[in-house]
């Protein structure tokens, strides 16, 4: 998957918006100032999401693209090398999923 096809994906999605807050290298997704998608600009592409614990593991042990969150914390993020072994697909559906966490966690009247 290509980093363009990522920002596109984030993008369509409701109250989101992208930024530069930590340095030009990583492009932030919030959702109503929440992060939900981190995109590493710098080679090897790499995307952070949040994620539910357990599925978090299962991910985790079923693709070696899949690690334990880069500088985040490591039980709710995981982090996605966009290298070809993930089909777009399941990445998008990540995505979609890390969103909806976020945006579960917001209070009433944020959301």
């Amino acid at each position: 998957m290509d980093i363009e096809k990522v920002r596109k994906h984030c993008l369509k999605k409701s109250a989101v918006t992208e930024g530069f807050p930590f340095n030009e290298d990583t492009l932030v997704f919030k959702v109503k100032g929440k992060m939900f998608c981190l995109l590493n600009l710098n080679s090897p592409f790499s995307i952070n999401l949040k994620c539910d614990p357990e599925l978090a593991v299962e991910l985790r042990e079923q693709y070696d693209a899949v690690t334990p969150g880069y500088h985040m914390n490591k039980t709710h993020w995981n982090t996605v090398v966009l290298n070809s072994t993930v089909p777009d697909k399941e990445i998008l559906s990540w995505i979609d999923h890390s969103y909806d966490l976020v945006v579960k966690s917001l209070p009433k009247k944020v959301s």
